[in-house]
């Protein structure tokens, strides 16, 4: 930068020469180099006033908009942008066949403590432990006077409760929203439904897992997003299964048994439309698994699926049916019922002496087991063991519940004649209801396999054949004989031509042997008989009837009235008109004037 002197020489030596101060030229030339500092520095605070000015019209701008777009959108709570926002608690509905809820969800709300926030921390304490009676109120004062930033005290609350909370007036006591399983039918269909828990959890939200039942088994279904909310429709009818589990608690008591179960299946289909286990619970508070015991003593078992049990006299139908469609015997051919029938150290008895022979139709109205194990003979282990495998008694059901495969039949290690014998009439094959059922349906309904199932079938499917039409017709009409002329004369039911086999088996001792005075009583039913609509298989742990002089404990006096009372509730409500059954014409009398 070129700086002009304030005194040049040129002009102080031609001032000289003129006369003319040299000083006025240095005052003059000084005035000029103010006057030019000055206009640049005042140009310089004027550049930056105006960008000052840029400066605030744009925040000005911004903040205006900002404040309309605020104005027209709709107010929303803040939410956190943490991991809580990648937990989904959507869960489809469960229904029954015809629409009616089972299991859905219910919007509540979750209690958490900061303590860090809390100002009257044992105080709360106490008032917590007034509203929740089964929290531990000295624990409560150990968390919330610790260390701890964050403390659940409860995962899900009802609208009260939240209120009581609130009147507490403890800042450190918050709610998070959430979803929570409702069962509003409580213990109905407890099984089949299983329950259902919270699996991520968050402050926010938290995962609704299923833990048992069609609640497991189809849990990542229930949470997929893609159905679109699009309910799970089940196979049971929710007016049918209640009555069921009424009529089946009732008969449990007047009848002193621990346990009992029920499975009322379409014979076609394969459709279950009740099924219940008794005890039973709440799947709204569902309880712990036994740690300890018999795991078929808690009321988380399920008897119709997981409990196997040597099902007696049931199981004789199966061998007639199987020597008739060999072409061994028909119904009316004699067999040798002399006894006892022995093999080996083994002898083989009948309730009661039923004379030296009796027909096939004879022997399953009477319940010979003499005369069913000599069927069994003349059939053979390898033509029996292939039948039941059939009829699916070798394997699991393959019904749509987590708890399926524990219901695995027990089998004997070497399927001897003797054990062809004895399993012709329900010893030495454990199998579960719904198997009986199963094979039932399978054998009743015209010959054809079906399979179990839970899930609404659009179309039938049709199975394998198992017998010939002609010999499940004779198969039918031995078991309604069984109920007209035989051991099951209580269930008879007006109209509905039931037709069924009983079965008293005694339990096994854990150790080996057999209990003289505890039996699984059993009564298998296809209902009616002439045109085969439903099966239903009602089963009784260890029942026995005092009415008489002596106790009862046969499935005729136990399972039979109790299953009887059961048709004649629910096949009404199944859509059965009471009808004259074919062949039962009325006696013609000739009138006389």
């Amino acid at each position: 930068m070129t700086r002009t002197p304030l005194r040049p020489l040129a002009r102080v030596i031609a001032a000289r020469q003129s006369g003319q101060n040299p000083d006025a030229i240095e005052r003059e030339n000084l005035r000029k180099r103010n006057e030019e500092q000055r206009d640049k520095l005042r140009f310089r605070a004027e550049g930056r006033l105006f960008v000052l000015g840029v400066c605030f019209f744009c925040a000005f701008v911004v903040i205006g908009a900002r404040m309309g777009h605020l104005a027209a959108s709709v107010p929303a709570e803040p939410t956190s942008g943490g991991v809580a926002e990648l937990i989904s608690a959507t869960r489809a509905d469960i229904v029954d066949r015809q629409g009616r809820v089972l299991a859905t969800n219910l919007s509540t709300h979750s209690l958490y403590a900061q303590p860090p926030h809390m100002v009257e921390k044992e105080r709360a304490a106490e008032e917590l432990a007034k509203i929740f009676p089964d929290l531990d109120v000295e624990k409560l004062k150990r968390q919330f006077t610790g260390k701890r930033k964050f403390v659940w005290v409860k995962k899900k609350i009802s609208p009260e409760q939240m209120q009581a909370v609130h009147d507490i007036g403890e800042p450190g006591l918050l709610f998070g929203p959430r979803e929570m399983r409702l069962y509003p039918n409580g213990k109905l269909a407890a099984h089949i439904l299983g329950g259902a828990s919270f699996g991520r959890e968050g402050v926010h939200s938290a995962e609704v897992v299923g833990v048992a039942g069609v609640e497991k088994q189809f849990d990542e279904l229930l949470r997929d997003p893609a159905r679109a909310g699009k309910p799970l429709e089940l196979t049971i009818d929710l007016t049918v299964q209640a009555v069921t589990e009424e009529v089946l608690y009732g008969g449990m008591k007047l009848m002193n048994a621990k346990g009992a179960s029920a499975v009322l299946m379409d014979v076609h289909s394969g459709e279950i439309i009740a099924m219940a286990s008794l005890p039973d619970f709440d799947p709204n508070n569902r309880p712990r698994p036994l740690t300890s015991g018999d795991q078929s003593d808690s009321p988380l078992f399920n008897r119709s699926v997981q409990g196997v049990y040597e099902l007696g006299s049931t199981f004789k139908i199966f061998a007639a049916a199987q020597a008739m469609e060999l072409g061994l015997v028909n119904p009316d051919t004699v067999i040798n019922t002399k006894g006892p029938l022995t093999w080996g150290k083994h002898r083989i008895r009948d309730f009661h002496n039923y004379g030296n022979e009796l027909s096939v139709t004879k022997i399953i109205v009477k319940s010979s087991n003499i005369g069913t194990a000599r069927l069994a003979m003349d059939i053979g282990a390898k033509r029996q063991r292939e039948f039941l495998g059939q009829l699916g008694f070798l394997e699991p059901t393959p019904v749509e519940m987590v708890e399926a495969p524990t219901g695995k039949p027990l089998l004997p290690p070497n399927w001897s004649e003797i054990s062809t014998m004895t399993i012709s009439y329900g010893h030495g094959l454990s199998a579960s209801p719904l198997h009986l059922a199963t094979g039932y349906a399978s054998l009743l309904n015209g010959g054809t396999r079906v399979y179990p199932t839970l899930l609404k079938q659009s179309v039938n499917k049709t199975g394998p054949r198992v017998v010939s039409a002609r010999t499940s017709e004779r198969a039918r009409i031995m078991l309604r004989k069984v109920v007209t002329e035989g051991t099951a004369s209580f269930g008879e039911v007006e109209g509905y031509a039931v037709g069924g086999k009983t079965g008293t088996a005694d339990k096994p001792k854990p150790r080996g042997g057999y209990y003289k005075d505890k039996v699984i009583a059993t009564f298998a039913t296809v209902f009616p008989a002439h045109d085969p609509k439903y099966v239903l298989v009602v089963s009784l742990d260890e029942p026995v009837e005092l009415t008489g002089p002596k106790p009862r404990r046969t499935a005729g006096w136990t399972a039979v009235p109790v299953t009887a009372e059961m048709i004649r509730r629910v096949a009404p409500l199944l859509g059965l008109r009471p009808s004259v059954e074919p062949g039962a014409e009325a006696a013609i009398v000739k009138a006389s004037n």
